[in-house]
């Protein structure tokens, strides 16, 4: 994906007049959407845990340096697609309930879409990162045009260039098509450029019917991306993914996609975010 970086505000007007139904919306139960046949792909015996994000709470801030916890814009203070991530506030965009996490997409009411995002790793370098090693969030994604939900990881090199793994790119349009992506967005005229994509079609509506993990395993020498713990791709690794990588997850909105059928709000649960380390 393409994640523009321009810097949008959110004003506190926007969470005093946004339309939601905020804590009142249900839970869903932790129950799969499926579950592959045979025995899964990646045996994480061979690993050791080293972030375990279970959403039992929320701590999600705005502030660029010096605070612990989610940093709820891009590390480097951007937005992109059509909807504003909005600063935390209570209930809003961020809920965390029955140990899972909602993020919300909602319409003000002047039309203007707000969601959210959480990095673990703030504008002032500081939080989560890791080199190599198996990264994974537990998801049920929305339904209804529109959508664009995501879990990606981004290098912590900015000088140069930004490598960009996307791990899971959905476009609610397509329900049934995982999108993942090796990405290096040069900074200079001549400086590295990579371009590697590929995707996996799912049973029909099995993301948004039901809890799935996406995964991907990012070593020295292969990437390998994964569904319910399923292979479904591998590439040789870039070089400029030899670096430590910070965890982002999001539900942005796709604006050619919006129309008058669009759910206003729309929620993204996440139960989990997981990063393993070989041992």
């Amino acid at each position: 994906m393409t994640k523009t970086s321009v810097v949008r505000k959110v004003t506190l007007a926007f969470f005093c007049a946004v339309i939601c139904s905020c804590s009142t919306a249900p839970f869903p139960s932790l129950d799969d959407a499926y579950t592959p046949e045979g025995a899964p792909d990646i045996d994480l015996g061979a690993y050791k845990i080293t972030l375990n994000e279970e959403f039992n709470r929320i701590k999600a801030t705005s502030i660029r340096c010096g605070v612990k916890g989610w940093y709820a814009h891009t590390p480097w203070d951007g937005d992109f697609g059509a909807s504003r991530f909005g600063d935390p506030s209570r209930d809003f965009p961020f809920v965390a309930k029955r140990g899972m996490v909602r993020i919300e997409a909602s319409k003000d009411p002047s039309g203007r879409w707000f969601s959210g995002l959480l990095s673990s790793r703030n504008a002032c370098g500081e939080g989560f990162a890791q080199q190599y090693g198996y990264f994974e969030m537990r998801a049920l994604l929305p339904k209804g045009d529109g959508f664009w939900p995501a879990f990606w990881l981004v290098g912590a090199e900015h000088r140069e260039f930004t490598a960009e793994v996307d791990v899971l790119e959905m476009h609610t349009t397509r329900p049934d098509k995982i999108e993942s992506a090796l990405h290096v967005f040069p900074h200079t005229e001549n400086g590295p450029s990579v371009n590697l994509g590929s995707s996996v079609m799912t049973p029909p509506d099995a993301m948004s019917s039901g809890f799935n993990t996406y995964g991907v395993s990012v070593e020295e020498d292969f990437t390998v991306f994964y569904f319910n713990r399923r292979e479904f791709w591998r590439e040789p690794t870039p070089k400029e993914f030899h670096q430590p990588l910070s965890v982002l997850l999001d539900l942005a909105m796709e604006a050619d996609d919006i129309n008058d059928s669009t759910p206003n709000p729309a929620y993204m649960y996440v139960d989990y975010v997981k990063v393993f380390s070989r041992r």
